[in-house]
């Protein structure tokens, strides 16, 4: 039977790794994190001092990022971890700090050429699952299976306040409300591959979904490609 690639792109806080994650599991497929590689750069310029005033030192950055490793592992209860140069970063670049800066070094052309190359070589032989804002449309247009995903920008941020909660790291909710907003704007409007969804993406709109409900649709959109590629 053949193996899918999976594109799942969307706008932030839409629960894309969830479900990525969770149907990679299902599917006996690997998951690839692609917002994780850019927050892993997106921290590595905070804290080596590349970020001032809402600029990224591009020349030192360009000098740097040949060097730098993101790699994936899973931890002993099954969920992935990324690794910035051989350290566990997973819940530093998950930070609001982080998260403010991810719009404007994942708009520098040069980040997501070096990014796009280790996403495509990770994927390249099929049997992955992939979650992003370019997925579809830059890193694998040719991907078998491409689901858009959206919901109320509200809904989203509640979703991020009370996953920072559980984490024990809350923010307030109007400023997750005023990032997420942010970061829509800027990742429609730039000028390297900006968001939006590829022609043939099926478009989700999970705002009112349950998770269950959220992932039996998933799953028959799968089915329907296997099924039409067997």
């Amino acid at each position: 039977m053949k193996k899918l690639i999976i594109a799942i792109d969307g706008f932030s806080s839409c629960g894309k790794s969830t479900m990525a994650k969770a149907l990679a599991k299902k599917l006996g497929y690997t998951y690839i994190d692609s917002g994780a590689m850019y927050r892993a750069v997106s921290l590595y310029c905070l804290q080596n001092g590349l970020i001032s005033q809402g600029k990224v030192d591009e020349t030192t950055l360009k000098d740097r990022i040949g060097a730098l490793t993101i790699t994936f592992e899973t931890d002993a209860d099954g969920f992935p971890q990324t690794l910035l140069n051989g350290v566990n970063v997973e819940q530093l670049i998950r930070s609001l700090e982080v998260s403010n800066a991810v719009s404007i070094v994942s708009a520098i052309p040069f980040v997501r050429e070096a990014m796009v190359d280790l996403q495509r070589k990770t994927g390249e032989h099929g049997g992955v699952v992939m979650d992003g804002r370019d997925i579809g449309t830059v890193v694998f247009p040719n991907a078998d299976l491409k689901i858009f995903v959206t919901a109320d920008a509200t809904v989203r941020a509640k979703r991020r306040y009370d996953e920072l909660v559980e984490k024990g790291h809350p923010e307030p909710y109007e400023l997750i409300v005023r990032n997420i907003e942010l970061r829509d704007r800027l990742d429609q409007t730039r000028e390297v591959s900006p968001l939006r969804k590829a022609g043939d993406a099926i478009v989700l709109d999970n705002g009112l979904l349950s998770i269950e409900e959220q992932d039996a649709w998933l799953m028959e959109q799968v089915n329907n490609k296997i099924h039409g590629a067997s």
